[in-house]
C-alpha cells in the first residue's frame, strides 16, 4: 500500500522513543503510517530477536501504524553500503511514501547515524530508473530528521500533548528493553529513571512551541509556507516571541 509517512529507525525501538506521538497522532487523523526497523537489536543486552519482535509487532498496534516490517541488517554494522542501500530503496518503492522520517546523521550511536545516511540516500536514489528492482523508480517528497543533537534548533515541533499516553504505552510495550528489578544485567534504558529522561525532552520541546509536549523534527531545506497569514491562523492564541 502507498503510505503517508515511512519512518526509519535502526533498532525495534527507536521510534517509539523518539517519534512514537507524531506517529500516533498521523494516524488518528486518518493517514497511513509505516515503520521500517532495519535490525532485530539482536546485540541489545537484554530481550532476543523474537521477544523484540513480538514487542514491535504489540507497539505497531498501539500506534495504529498499517505497516511494520524489519529488513534485517546486521545490529551493529548498519552500513551506508550498496547491499543495505538496495533494501532500503525496495522498501521505498513498495511503500511509495509521500514523506520519510529518519534519525539525524549526527547521532552518538553509529547505527542510528548511519540508519539517517542509509535513508537518505535510498530516498534518492529511488527515483534512479536504472538501479532496478523490479518495481517503479519512487522519490519521497520531503525527508524530516529525528533524534535531534543538542545542538540542533529543530526546523518544526510536532504537539503531541493528545497522544502522550499512547506514546508511553508505545514505549512500555518493549519490556524487555526497560527497568525490572528481577532482571538483569542494567542497560542504559532500563534504569529507573529512563523514562523520566526519556519525558523530559518531549516536554522540553513542547515548552518551544506553547505546548505540553512536542516532538522535533529537521529539515535540511525550510519548508515553503503558501499562504502566511492563514499559517500563523492556525497557530491560535500562542503568546508572541
Amino acid at each position: 500500500m502507498e503510505l503517508d509517512i515511512l519512518a526509519f529507525g535502526a533498532h525495534p525501538d527507536d521510534v517509539e522513543l523518539h517519534i512514537g506521538g507524531t506517529l500516533a497522532k498521523m494516524a488518528a487523523l486518518g493517514y497511513a503510517i509505516g515503520v521500517v526497523d532495519l535490525t532485530r537489536g539482536e546485540l541489545g543486552t537484554r530481550g532476543t530477536p523474537a521477544i523484540r519482535a513480538r514487542e514491535a509487532k504489540k507497539a505497531a498496534g498501539i500506534l495504529g501504524l498499517k505497516v511494520r516490517e524489519n529488513l534485517g541488517l546486521p545490529d551493529g554494522e548498519v552500513l551506508v553500503a550498496p547491499d543495505s542501500r538496495l533494501k532500503v530503496i525496495r522498501a521505498l518503492r513498495k511503500h511509495r511514501p509521500m514523506m520519510v522520517l529518519a534519525p539525524h546523521w549526527d547521532e552518538a550511536h553509529p547505527d542510528h547515524a548511519n540508519a539517517g545516511r542509509l535513508a537518505a540516500e535510498a530516498s534518492h536514489h529511488a527515483g534512479l530508473a536504472k538501479i532496478k528492482t523490479g518495481q517503479e523508480k519512487f522519490r519521497p517528497k520531503a525527508i524530516l530528521y529525528y533524534m535531534l543533537p543538542p545542538y540542533v534548533r529543530p526546523t518544526f515541533v510536532v504537539d503531541i500533548s493528545g497522544h502522550i499516553e499512547q506514546r508511553e504505552a508505545a514505549i512500555r510495550a518493549h519490556q524487555s528493553q526497560l527497568f525490572d528489578p528481577g532482571r538483569e544485567p542494567d542497560t542504559y534504558l532500563s534504569q529507573p529513571d529512563f523514562l523520566y529522561r526519556v519525558n523530559a525532552v518531549v516536554s522540553y520541546y513542547g515548552t518551544l512551541i506553547g505546548r505540553a509536549k512536542g516532538e522535533a523534527f529537521f529539515m535540511k531545506m525550510p519548508p515553503e509556507i503558501p499562504d502566511l497569514v492563514d499559517f500563523f491562523r492556525q497557530q491560535g492564541a500562542r503568546r508572541l516571541r
